[in-house]
């Protein structure tokens, strides 16, 4: 080390303990290095020892001071009130404390589905080409909307089939009315009455067969008692229709393409209700049961929190992963859950951990973000009288699990508390109590 690089450090030191007049420059080290250390020493040693007589009352006197900014920035965080544009600025949402323990909950990863139940995939039931297609995706259609009309050969040919069939029974029904009356008159005889309704018989069993074949390739009662009145309408029209009210989830058809029977190239879904299947390990077994509570956060929601109820429980276990599948029914009003989305989920059980004693009462959970520190107090925010106004609960804080933390004392399940925009209100208090404490 240079005799410059010395000289520094020992103003340094010296200026720490509150010297002055140090000569850091070339002329200033133009003596022996012994002799600049050795009196450099001497004068560190002297203010080293003025500082040790001075120290403590100094030390204490911050500290009183540090004391008393504390103190009046507790008595400030006690309570904030906000007016009505504070107020708006802010986003803080009021919730309630539910019970419940931290430790009482299985963590499991899993996917959302669509209901399996409310999804309609919809194709045409013999070989026909596309000539319009009038619902595109992402539309909301009700039953018995068009969704697509087809040409079908196939089908033209049977709906001719029908018309005669049709034909025939109507004039054998006729016939058959008529010599009902003229043999009550005695006019016909028996054997010719009976061989009147023989032919009436036959050509009923030929309409309905037909109009059954029409239902085989999708045709309610309603769309074939139109085919007598269609007009100029081609028979080899098909329309495809909506059978469930739902959104367009899938749409592979354009014009012009020809489709086969066993292809279903629109799917119409309603997404209103999901399901959440769960990938459980296989030691939560003995806690599952169907009714259990599921709470769950998705990928890209993560500050929205969605619940579902357990329905069914796989009786197979996966054998490489160790898995077992569990199905929760989740409500979908808003739409914000899509198919296919990833979810951390946390399945409420009644039974405790290992380690737990299963005497002890239930506690009360509330959100992670609800639970603030201010000194060295852990409490949570709840609105006070007046409105726009909060005040600082002191709480006793348990396990935390799947972003709840159990409270065990200071509030308890179902009292309100400010669940998101805490840190905002902590950040406003603590900033007040530093006010407060330096205007004493």
């Amino acid at each position: 080390m240079t005799l410059r690089m010395v000289s520094g450090l020992l103003c340094v030191l010296a200026f720490s303990g509150g010297l002055a007049g140090c000569d850091t420059s070339g002329a200033g080290a133009a003596g022996t290095a012994s002799d600049s250390v050795t009196a450099d020493d001497d004068h560190a040693e002297h203010d080293d020892h003025d500082a040790k007589g001075h120290g403590g009352d100094a030390h204490a006197a911050e500290q009183d001071g540090h004391d008393a900014e504390e103190g009046h920035a507790e008595h400030a965080a006690a309570r904030v009130e906000l007016s009505a544009e504070q107020r708006a600025q802010l986003d803080i949402e009021i919730g309630e404390a539910r019970a419940g323990s931290a430790g009482a909950s299985i963590q499991a990863p899993a996917t959302l589905h669509f209901d399996a139940d409310r999804v309609a995939r919809i194709g045409p039931r013999l070989q026909a080409k596309v000539v319009e297609v009038s619902a595109d995706l992402g539309d909301r259609v009700s039953r018995g909307d068009t969704l697509a009309v087809l040409d079908s050969v196939a089908l033209g040919k049977e709906k001719a089939a029908y018309l005669t069939a049709s034909a025939r029974y109507r004039t054998r029904q006729a016939a058959y009315a008529r010599d009902r009356k003229l043999a009550a008159d005695q006019i016909v005889s028996e054997s010719a009455l009976a061989e009147t309704r023989a032919a009436y018989q036959q050509a009923q069993a030929e309409r309905r067969a037909e109009r059954a074949e029409l239902r085989l390739y999708g045709l309610d009662n309603a769309a074939i008692d139109a085919i007598e009145r269609s007009g100029d309408e081609p028979l080899s029209r098909l329309e495809l229709v909506a059978p469930r009210d739902g959104v367009i989830a899938k749409r592979d058809v354009v014009a012009g393409q020809t489709m086969d029977a066993n292809e279903t190239p629109i799917h119409v879904v309603d997404n209103s209700r999901m399901w959440l299947m769960i990938d459980a390990a296989e030691q939560a077994l003995p806690r599952l049961v169907a009714g259990q509570s599921v709470t769950f956060t998705v990928r890209p929601l993560p500050d929205e929190r969605f619940t579902g109820e357990i329905d069914w429980i796989s009786p197979r276990l996966d054998a490489e992963a160790r898995t077992v599948r569990v199905r929760a029914i989740v409500d979908n009003p808003s739409g914000l859950l899509r198919a296919g989305m990833f979810a951390n989920a946390s399945i409420q059980t009644d039974t405790p951990t290992q380690g737990q004693d299963p005497s002890s009462p239930q506690g009360t959970l509330v959100p992670v973000g609800a639970v603030q520190q201010i000194g060295e107090r852990a409490g949570v925010f709840v609105p006070a009288e007046e409105a726009n106004a909060f005040r600082f609960q002191p709480v006793e804080t348990g396990a935390e699990s799947a972003g709840q933390v159990e409270i065990r004392s200071g509030i308890a399940a179902g009292d309100a508390l400010v669940v998101r925009g805490a840190f905002d209100l902590k950040a406003a208090l603590t900033a007040r109590g530093r006010s407060a404490a330096h205007s004493h």
